[in-house]
């Protein structure tokens, strides 16, 4: 895959790759998240999970996978974990027996209170209004990796 970067090949350096600054950034927030995570016992890729849920309880897998940019081979381990954990429970949809419905227990609607322990503004050095601006800025980032992606299919 060609990079188009800017400068010639040879001068490229690690560093002047948005990728990689994106790739080492999220290092960072795993670096910051990292206590609250092991305090609820969950990873970061099961608390956005049960994020998505907090926000929308009793979605399909599918659906679920869709939000959060994960296939269902992925999605279904870290289903299954957090059942175990007795954080969500899954079932098959009455009304259709093809789709799998996901909802949280008691346990993983409790895990909200202990969930929001720092302050993201502050641990990224931002201001409300620069943390707001760099998220959206990301999210149409994404939108537009995304689509030149499917573009290129």
């Amino acid at each position: 895959m060609k990079t188009n970067e800017q400068d010639a090949p040879s001068d490229v350096k690690l560093a002047d790759f948005l990728c990689f600054a994106v790739y080492s950034t999220n290092l960072a927030f795993g670096k910051v998240y990292r206590p609250v995570l092991e305090a609820l016992g969950l990873t970061y890729t099961q608390y956005v999970t049960v994020v998505a849920l907090w926000e929308e309880d009793n979605q399909t897998v599918s659906g679920l996978g869709e939000k959060l940019f994960l296939e269902s081979n992925t999605l279904t381990p870290i289903l299954k974990k957090l059942e175990a954990m007795g954080h969500v429970q899954r079932k098959r949809d009455p009304a259709d027996e093809r789709q799998v419905r996901v909802h949280l227990t008691a346990s993983g609607r409790r895990l909200r209170e202990r969930a929001f322990d720092f302050n993201l503004k502050d641990a990224c050095g931002l201001s409300s209004r620069e943390f707001s601006r760099l998220q959206k800025e990301i999210v149409a980032l994404r939108g537009s990796l995304l689509k030149f992606a499917r573009d290129e299919d």
